[in-house]
């Protein structure tokens, strides 16, 4: 039996095969193979149609899209970008910046004086103390799967959720800071709002502070982001845990909760409790 070339099947026969095909060995080892391949993936109806079999979009789908390949990898990449995010690992993968007072603690929620997690899978969550309590994470974009003509060409959007609280009998102040740093550690852009005051005698309810930072500059793409949680030493000082409560968090990728998330691209989150007394 003559051997058959894969290049003689119908051009629709290819671009099926090809949208079972995981979508980096199509650019990386694919695509150079032959100028017929090539032409196949670079083809927008692959890439539409390797949306629809991934759930990004569906049939009835109308908004424009500028390019359907990176549209593709955007929507693919969109997670939690934070490790640990909810204190499922006590604080691996975060570092302890600030450990004031009794110092940066894990508790299993709602804990002291505290209400319950609006999401019922999140069961821990990160709790400061009567001092100033700082902890940071850095992302490695490229590690994540981001690379130079992404980030440079496309700038997609970052997204950093936290979901922050403080104790029921204590005030306390909420700080969040986002960073974008260069391979070499420069800082390349710094977001952050205004802290969240809340006073002594409160109700403990949960708050998600939503940041997005939507004018992403030329960055390399060894960069990194780095999120900071902070709060303000109190008046007095409290035994025991008293500053805000971060329980879940994210950065994104719209582009990813402390219950924190950061999304980069087209979606991040995390969870702490706050319990200590302003300064007067």
């Amino acid at each position: 039996m003559a051997l058959v070339s894969i290049n003689e099947l119908p051009e629709n026969i290819l671009l099926e095969l090809f949208t079972h095909v995981p979508a980096h060995h199509l650019v990386l080892h694919c695509r150079p193979v032959c100028s017929l391949w090539r032409d196949l993936i670079d083809l927008v109806t692959l890439w539409k149609r390797k949306c629809l079999r991934e759930g990004f979009v569906t049939e009835d789908w109308d908004q424009p899209v500028a390019d359907w390949k990176i549209f593709y990898f955007l929507c693919s990449l969109r997670r939690n970008l934070l490790r640990n995010p909810c204190a499922e690992e006590g604080m691996t993968s975060w570092q302890i910046d600030s450990n004031g007072g009794d110092h940066w603690r894990v508790e299993s929620l709602p804990g002291d004086h505290g209400t319950d997690f609006p999401d019922s899978k999140v069961k821990k969550y990160f709790v400061t103390s009567f001092g100033m309590c700082l902890k940071s994470q850095l992302v490695d974009l490229k590690a994540e799967g981001y690379w130079e003509e992404l980030l440079d060409t496309f700038r997609p959007e970052i997204e950093v959720k936290d979901w922050f609280a403080a104790r029921a009998d204590c005030g306390c102040a909420y700080h969040i800071r986002v960073q974008l740093v260069s391979d070499n550690y420069i800082v390349l852009a710094s977001f952050e709002p205004p802290p969240v005051i809340i006073d002594q005698w409160n109700n403990a309810e949960w708050t998600e502070a939503l940041l997005t930072v939507c004018h992403l500059m030329t960055i390399h793409p060894s960069s990194v982001w780095a999120t900071d949680f902070q709060r303000s030493p109190p008046a007095e000082p409290v035994v025991g845990s008293e500053g805000p409560c971060p329980g879940s968090s994210c950065p994104s990728s719209n582009l990813g909760q402390t219950h924190q998330f950061v999304s980069w691209g087209p979606q991040t989150s995390g969870s702490s409790r706050i319990t200590r007394e302003l300064p007067a």
